[in-house]
């Protein structure tokens, strides 16, 4: 019974495992980052589920609203900040994914390290010959 109560709490990890799950298992990049959005998301509602009060009042001193009943508006503003920095990071891994594409022709992790394999034995080659 204190699962149904707290269900909110069971949709944010299912929703992480879900985001842990595609950046683990997904090799394309841009699924990756999809499942990292999924995570950042869930940490959000988790976040404001804990601060949410069943029969909550805005925390406005106006006439005879009881303090008791007042909804904590920290948690809220701290997750528009949080969204406003998961926005931005994901606009810059974004926009990091297009120069790999352009670079590479993929967005496959496999292969993109395969390609990377002989280019870094490579220079690693040279400085050894050099002395």
């Amino acid at each position: 019974m204190r699962l149904l109560h707290n269900y909110h709490y069971a949709a944010a990890m299912a929703l992480f495992c879900i985001g842990l799950y595609t950046v683990i298992v997904r090799r394309n990049i841009i699924k990756k980052l999809i499942g990292l959005n999924i995570m950042e998301t869930s940490v959000f509602f988790f976040y404001i589920s804990l601060g949410y009060l069943d029969g909550g009042v805005a925390p406005i001193h106006a006439g005879s609203a009881d303090p008791a009943r007042m909804v904590n508006p920290i948690p809220q503003a701290l997750i528009l900040t949080g969204i406003v920095v998961a926005l931005s990071v994901t606009a810059l891994a974004l926009s990091m994914v297009i120069l790999l594409y352009r670079q590479y022709g993929t967005l496959d992790v496999d292969r993109l390290m395969r390609e990377e394999e002989p280019a870094a034995e490579g220079a690693a080659g040279e400085g050894e010959g050099g002395a």
